[in-house]
């Protein structure tokens, strides 16, 4: 960081208590107070009144009175800012840099130490370290940029802020290639890596996000106004601006009543922040990733956002959710907590899922890459649903609410939401019978693979009526297999029949048309209605043997469900028999 020394004498200022002296033989004849804080110094022995236009006129309105009390509580800077333009009246050594720039400029603005009133004064010589140091430096520039935020409306007024905003913006433009200062002064183990050729893309977001929000917001927004940066950069800044000032937002729940208080000023100033993030993502795709936008929707409800920044995060949410990963869905509840176990914000996920859906029916047909898509989508659900699971406070029409927000389509096979099932079962031993007939609505039977059903029939945890939907369907399945395994069997030996039928009793042409004329001289309507008999005769006989084939077919299945049934119970039975006993 570059500065700048002026004055040659020792610093010669004594505090007692509140009060600061300069040292010398000559009495003091001016007292100046700021806040809490007494200066007692010289009208004419020292160039303090020559050099500052204020003081020379407040002096000449007190009269040739000898000592001049002047109360200049109000002064830009305050006392830090007015002491270093005594110092530099005195000629006491001073080093001027970007930390004290700010307050030294505008105090010495308020006190009018300009060219009119003294030939080389300190406003001259700080406008000169502003433009030819303070701009020329990366680091420079965003620290006087930040102390800014202590004298806002003196530094706009006097151009400080739009100046270091420009030349911030400037070099965040500037290729990378030609990056020559050091641009990750706020990032560890920079000195290990600032001989590289080039800085990375990002080297700017760590430093700017050390920016209030204000000064955070011009940056950002006139550069976003350039269009010269790709919106992942954009997204880049705004991650890193949130991890800085939004790590935690969770209240915590042991606080006292004085540092609530505190939380609530904070809260107030956190949920500023993260409304003026969401304002500055960019609408293209991809510029945030979903589990950055995840963690924004979670913070807004935290922090009691409004309905209006929640909808913005939850459409962006909606057009990239098959990204998502578990680790995205894993958010804590806004509403609930718990110090025994986690308790996740299920309800976030299924406002994201709906929202999901919908732009999903909107905008995609059901092709083969957007079902994979929204399938992609139903496998997140349900390994996710896996999880929650396992919370026992977890209400059974909460996760029966999430599970049927997907479509049908979206869930080929329901292994993975019988797997859910089973994991709520077990984790919730004391559901009733209606409970457990809800929660068990969700499972389609035919979707469950052969070992997901081998497992339900055994599993105790599951209502009858479940166990009896997963036999019946089991059994059917292998009927349809035996059905089909019987018609291909006919299909390969009737052809054979027929060709040896066509091959032994089919007469030559000769015999043909013989035939042919001994019949049209012999046959008549009723005899030609006898020939047509015997065929639908065959047919009937036919579809009857088939239909007798698929009673009896249905007779079978049922007595095995029957049986598969009886065994289910007699285990049931045993197994409760056997915890009566054991307690």
């Amino acid at each position: 960081m570059k500065f700048m020394r002026l004055g040659t004498r020792p610093d010669t200022f004594y505090t007692g208590e509140a009060t600061r002296t300069i040292i010398s033989d000559l009495p003091s004849d001016l007292t100046i107070c700021i806040n809490n804080i007494t200066y007692l110094l010289h009208k004419f022995q020292f160039p303090l009144i020559q050099k500052c236009g204020l003081l020379q006129r407040l002096c000449l309105e007190k009269g040739d009175t000898t000592n001049v009390t002047l109360e200049l509580h109000d002064i830009p800077g305050g006392a830090d800012g007015f002491e270093l333009c005594a110092k530099f009246c005195y000629g006491i050594k001073i080093d001027l840099s970007a930390r004290n720039f700010v307050p030294a400029i505008c105090a010495a603005k308020f006190m009018r130490m300009t060219e009119s009133v003294g030939k080389g004064n300190f406003v001259s010589k700080l406008e000169v370290f502003f433009n030819s140091c303070i701009l020329e430096g990366w680091k420079d520039s965003v620290v006087a940029l930040q102390t800014t935020e202590r004298f806002p409306e003196w530094s706009e007024n006097l151009g400080i802020i739009r100046s270091c905003i420009d030349c911030v913006v400037d070099k965040i433009l500037t290729p990378p290639s030609k990056v020559r200062w050091s641009f990750t002064y706020t990032r560890q183990g920079y000195e290990k890596k600032k001989h590289h050729k080039s800085a990375p893309k990002d080297w700017w977001t760590e430093d700017i996000a050390d920016l209030n929000t204000e000064l955070f917001r011009c940056v950002v927004n006139t550069v976003r106004s350039t269009n010269m940066l790709p919106p992942q950069l954009i997204g880049e800044a705004l991650h890193v601006y949130a991890c800085r000032w939004l790590p935690d937002v969770r209240p915590h729940p042991e606080a006292s009543t004085s540092s609530e208080i505190i939380q609530e000023e904070e809260s107030e100033n956190r949920k500023k922040q993260l409304e003026m993030i969401v304002s500055l993502i960019p609408d293209d795709r991809g510029s945030v990733s979903v589990g950055f936008l995840l963690r924004l929707l979670n913070m807004a409800n935290i922090l009691g956002a409004s309905q209006v920044i929640r909808s913005q995060v939850v459409k962006k949410c909606s057009l990239q959710l098959e990204e998502a990963t578990l680790d995205d869905l894993m958010l804590p509840s806004s509403h609930d907590y718990s110090a025994d176990h986690q308790v996740y914000d299920i309800d976030l996920v299924e406002v994201v899922l709906e929202g999901y859906i919908t732009r999903w029916r909107k905008s995609y047909s059901r092709d083969g890459n957007s079902l994979h898509l929204i399938t992609k989508v139903g496998k997140l659900v349900d390994s996710y649903l896996q999880i929650v699971s396992m919370d026992p406070n977890l209400s059974v029409q909460k996760i029966v609410s999430l599970a049927k927000a997907l479509p049908d389509f979206a869930r080929p096979e329901h292994d993975n939401l019988y797997k859910a099932v089973n994991i709520y079962l077990s984790e919730h031993p004391q559901m009733s019978k209606e409970e457990k007939k809800q929660l068990c609505s969700i499972l389609d039977c035919q979707k469950l693979s052969a070992e997901a059903r081998a497992h339900a029939v055994k599993n105790e945890r599951l209502p009858l009526r479940t166990v009896v939907q997963v036999l019946f369907f089991e059994q059917e399945k292998h009927s349809d297999k035996a059905t089909k395994s019987h018609e291909s069997h006919r299909s390969v030996i009737q052809p054979q029949g027929r060709e040896l039928k066509e091959t032994t009793l089919e007469p030559s042409s000769g015999e043909q048309s013989a035939k042919a004329k001994a019949a049209r001289h012999t046959s008549g309507p009723s005899s030609t209605g006898q020939g047509l008999e015997p065929e639908p005769e065959k047919k009937s006989k036919g579809k009857k043997i088939r239909e007798t084939g698929s009673d009896k077919l249905r007779e079978i299945i049922e007595e095995e469900t029957r049986k598969e049934l009886a065994k289910v119970a007699i285990q049931r039975s045993k197994s409760e028999h056997g915890r009566r006993k054991g307690k």
